[in-house]
């Protein structure tokens, strides 16, 4: 296809305004190949050879030299660059010279695991037995791969809950563990990473404990810090090859801004990205163009499908036909058909969150649309390279956002094509995540002196304070679990609350998805509007006792907002920078954050015009975190004259663009933190502006933000000058998620506050 000619087609009729802000052409990459190994054993290159690999890229070769001298490696390199023949060539190498060898595959999702497994089948003809293990593995089943399987294939939560607290059904096969392999390990950031590197921490204890000490392969799409993040993922000294010599096809990628358009208020307001990613969508698919269409959210992602059924219409509703969404919360059955469908080519188009980021085989796709930056620059060409994976010419269009770090990316190609990826962050020191996997590991057998070398010295101040509460005993050196049942079963590895609400529809019982217990105020409170395959939902009644949201299907025209009160208490404060007590200073500790979800606003679809705002009376929610924070003292703020009304908009406004500008400088989403402005705060005695990790006990991205803050400063300052409007707008200081209808705001203001911080912590 002519992708020149494609792009020129969908932006045809788009009036005037000029919508495509930036093209970038990215040349095909030419192939350098070496040949295959030597050693390998005849078998193994026989098939190899069969399925069409005459050699290897030269950063396989790497890969597998290392892995040859016994050193843990990190594969991060492009996507559809054969990272998966780094760990398969020297797992199956093995098992051939020695059958009773057995290597781990851990996956984030099981999804991927399942993808895996029929590429395995493809690679080894059965001569080696490999059998995924989840929780869709039937219990007939699971004895037999415990005993047999040479390759068991997994997913964190399953190693988690499953398979560590029944270490001793796993003796055979932890005894004779040669090889773990983390597959997507970009992926496990935030959160979700700090759990599983305690998860592979408990992993290595246990091998140990059976005799074995399996070497580490990882695999990850590229990122700034790959062989410090592997090495912090799996406490092990790590070497990196990030070098990529594979094939790359042609690609065009696009930067796409909507225009702003006159509202029915008269003002005016930046055109929809959903609505701009669907049309876009459906000019493509009448071109016969197959496409992948991204969104931040799961919302954006159904919003998008809704909105391209209705442009179809009728008329093409063959088409229509050809479209599905996809995205978490989805039941695994659903999933399935959907990637089944998209594979055999049955579906030309699919809107998605980031679910579909990662390497399951979808077939050939050759256009990608992301509705909104996806948060990351490593994210981005994740996406990107979802299209054109083999090899093929393709089409990546990135449509902004009416929201300021969109606007200053969509302002400054640069960063897309020019900088290197962010750094990967977890917290290894996360007391909540650390104690429940210390409680985890007590109950696999007990703890003892040397385990500090897989949980390092914070292990005991942690240790002591679970004996405090009664859930670890101590006699002598030894540390032991003393509750009832496994502790895995309490902790869910992707969610701060670790349970789910489910989501039922009343009339038929049908369980249609689920959320987390912490963000159900936020998405399933009584009289929210859930939406799934296009249709839309109306929560008739949350039930907490029950963990259920009960919900019933509706034609609506709207969607709902959450709005909230959030209050933040200082707990400690741990490092401080500033110039004097006279001067505007920045702060790092813990506080407590309180949140209380007291109403939401109905908006019409289309316009996202204000319809109604309806009050709730739900709990307040508390969590102990992380934060930074920014203090401006009387003496500072006197100079710039602002009226009470001026600085309370003025800061609240700096704080919506910080917030939003972070994630530039730490791998994390805006969804990962929140924060609260002052005009005076009880516990500072100064106007004051809080960034918090939205994750209890903090993951690292407040602690960033305090390291870089006057990078972070001077871009949320540029971002904020240079955005064109007067009064300030979504795409500079106005915040999707504030929970207070984003009033008061004062641009000019926050533009002042930003030029008194950035001097003095310059100074200080």
């Amino acid at each position: 296809m002519n992708f020149e000619e494609i792009l020129g087609e969908i932006s045809e009729g788009w009036g005037e305004e000029r919508r495509i802000t930036h093209l970038e052409v990215l040349p095909a990459r030419p192939v350098v190949l070496t040949d295959l190994p030597p050693h390998l054993n005849p078998r193994l290159s026989e098939t190899l050879r069969r399925i069409g690999v005459t050699g290897l890229y030269r950063h396989q070769a790497q890969a597998l030299q290392l892995v040859s001298r016994g050193r843990h490696v990190v594969i991060a390199t492009g996507t559809a660059s054969g990272k998966s023949l780094c760990y398969h060539i020297p797992v199956y190498q093995d098992i051939m010279e020695d059958p009773s060898t057995r290597a781990l595959y851990v996956f984030p999702t099981k999804a991927l695991a399942q993808d895996q497994l029929r590429s395995l089948g493809e690679l080894h003809g059965g001569e080696v037995v490999s059998a995924t293990y989840d929780g869709d593995t039937p219990a007939e089943l699971r004895g037999w791969i415990r005993r047999e399987a040479q390759v068991v294939l997994t997913n964190p939560d399953m190693l988690h809950y499953g398979i560590l607290p029944n270490h001793r059904l796993w003796g055979g096969f932890f005894r004779r563990l040669r090889y773990v392999v983390l597959d997507e390990a970009h992926v496990a950031r935030g959160v979700f990473g700090s759990h599983v590197a305690q998860v592979l921490r408990r992993l290595r204890r246990v091998a140990a404990r059976y005799g074995s000490h399996p070497q580490f392969i990882l695999a990850s799409a590229t990122i700034g810090n790959p062989a410090e993040h592997a090495r912090r993922l799996c406490g092990l000294e790590v070497e990196a090859v990030e070098d990529d010599f594979s094939p790359r096809g042609r690609k065009l990628f696009a930067l796409w801004n909507p225009p702003n358009i006159v509202s029915r208020e008269g003002g005016e307001v930046h055109r929809s990205s959903n609505l701009e990613t669907a049309e876009i969508l459906a000019r493509l698919m009448r071109l016969g163009v197959r496409t992948i269409a991204f969104s931040r959210s799961r919302k954006a992602a159904e919003l998008v499908y809704g909105y391209v059924q209705r442009i179809l219409g009728p008329e093409e509703k063959g088409l229509a036909e050809r479209i599905a969404s996809y995205r978490g919360g989805y039941l695994a059955k659903e999933r399935r058909d959907i990637e089944r469908r998209l594979f055999s080519g049955e579906l030309m188009a699919v809107t998605t969150t980031n679910a579909l980021e990662l390497g399951v085989d979808i077939g050939e796709l050759e256009a990608c649309l992301m509705n909104g930056y996806p948060g990351t620059i490593a994210s981005t060409w994740q996406q990107a390279g979802r299209a054109g994976r083999r090899q093929g010419e393709s089409l990546a269009v990135l449509i902004a956002a009416d929201d300021p770090l969109d606007q200053y990316l969509i302002r400054h190609p640069e960063f897309f094509f020019g900088a290197s990826c962010e750094e990967a962050v977890i917290d290894l020191e996360n007391p909540r995540i650390l104690g429940a996997h210390l409680l985890c590991a007590a109950f696999e057998f007990p703890l003892r002196a040397k385990d500090e070398e897989y949980f390092g010295p914070s292990m005991w101040r942690v240790a002591e304070d679970l004996r405090r509460e009664g859930k670890l005993g101590r006699k002598a050196e030894v540390w032991y679990f003393s509750g009832k049942g496994s502790p895995a079963q309490e902790i869910n590895l992707r969610s701060s609350s670790g349970k789910l609400v489910s989501i039922v529809e009343r009339d038929t019982g049908s369980l249609l998805g689920t959320v987390e217990e912490a963000n159900c105020f936020f998405h399933v409170h009584p009289g929210a509007v859930y939406l799934h395959q296009g249709d839309s939902y109306l929560v008739e009644e949350l039930d907490l006792e029950r963990m259920v949201a009960l919900v019933k299907v509706e034609d609506l025209d709207f969607y709902t907002n959450p709005m909230d009160n959030t209050d933040v208490v200082v707990l400690e404060e741990e490092e401080r920078r500033g110039s004097g007590l006279k001067a505007c200073s920045l702060h790092f500790g813990e506080v407590e954050v309180s949140t209380k979800v007291y109403a939401y606003q109905k908006r019409r679809l289309l316009t996202h015009e204000i319809l109604e705002t309806v009050g709730l009376d739900l709990p307040t929610q508390t969590l102990v975190t992380k934060a930074l924070w920014y203090t401006l003292p009387p003496e500072r703020l006197s100079a710039l004259d602002l009226d009470e009304y001026s600085l309370a908009g003025g800061l609240h406004a700096l704080e919506h663009a910080s917030i939003a500008m972070l994630p530039l400088f730490a791998m994390c989403d805006r969804w990962d933190i929140g924060g609260m402005s002052s005009s005076f705060h009880p516990d500072t005695g100064r106007a004051t502006v809080f960034i918090y990790d939205a994750y209890p006990g903090g993951v690292g991205i407040a602690a960033r933000g305090f390291r870089l803050a006057e990078k972070h400063l001077r871009a949320t300052l540029e971002m904020v000058e240079r955005c064109p409007c007067s009064e300030g707008c979504p795409s500079c200081i106005q915040s999707p998620k504030c929970g207070s209808g984003n009033e008061p705001l004062h641009k000019q203001a926050a533009v002042s506050l930003l030029g008194l911080l950035l001097g003095d912590i310059a100074v200080g």
